[in-house]
C-alpha cells in the first residue's frame, strides 16, 4: 500500500535537536501525529528522562516538544508498506531533511530504529552532512528492548540540547 507523509514535522527555529523515525505507524496516521500507537514507548520515556508527566494530547505533546527544543520528523515521505512493518518498506521517497535544517539551530541528528537509520544514510545524510546517532525503536513490535534500556539509550538526548 501507497502511504504518503500527511503531516508536517514538528519543530520551531528554536530546535537543537532532530528525532526521525521512518514512516509514521498506521495509528499514528489515523491520528495525524507522532508515536500515536497506545503501546509505543516514545512519550512515556522522552517524559521520564525530562522528570516530567506524560503530554496526553496531541497539542501537550507539540509544547512539550518545543519546550525542550526537539524537533521532530520521519525519513520517508511516502513509500509502500504493508500495515507498519519497517521490514516491508519498498520505493522510498526521503523528505527534505535538509532544508528543515536550514531553519532551525539543528546540529543532531537521532534516528529511531535500524530502518530510520538505513534511510536516512542512504538517502539525506550527503545532504545533510550530519552523522545520526541511533536509538532503540520505541515501537510495541520491537519488545526485546527493555523499558529501562530505552531509557538509558534516550538519555543521550539530554547533552545535546544544553
Amino acid at each position: 500500500m501507497l502511504v504518503t507523509h500527511e503531516f508536517p514535522a514538528e519543530y520551531d527555529e528554536n530546535s537543537k535537536i532532530l528525532i526521525l523515525g521512518s514512516i509514521p505507524s498506521v495509528k499514528s496516521r489515523e491520528k495525524v501525529f507522532y508515536y500515536m500507537h497506545p503501546q509505543n514507548r516514545f512519550w512515556k520515556v522522552l517524559s521520564e528522562i525530562f522528570n516530567e508527566q506524560v503530554p496526553q494530547t496531541i497539542e501537550d505533546k507539540k509544547k512539550f516538544l518545543k519546550s525542550k527544543n526537539i524537533a521532530l520528523w520521519d525519513v520517508l515521505s511516502s513509500c509502500e508498506i504493508t500495515g507498519s512493518s519497517d521490514s516491508s518498506i519498498k520505493n522510498p521517497v526521503p523528505n527534505d531533511i535538509n532544508s528543515l535544517i536550514k531553519k532551525t539551530k539543528i546540529k543532531t541528528i537521532f534516528v529511531t530504529g535500524k530502518k530510520a537509520e538505513s534511510l536516512y544514510n542512504k538517502y539525506c545524510l550527503k545532504y545533510t552532512n550530519i552523522k545520526p546517532i541511533y536509538l532503540p525503536s520505541t515501537s510495541p513490535a520491537n519488545q526485546t528492548i527493555k523499558y529501562e534500556r530505552l531509557l538509558e539509550e534516550y538519555k543521550k538526548i539530554l547533552k545535546y540540547l544544553k
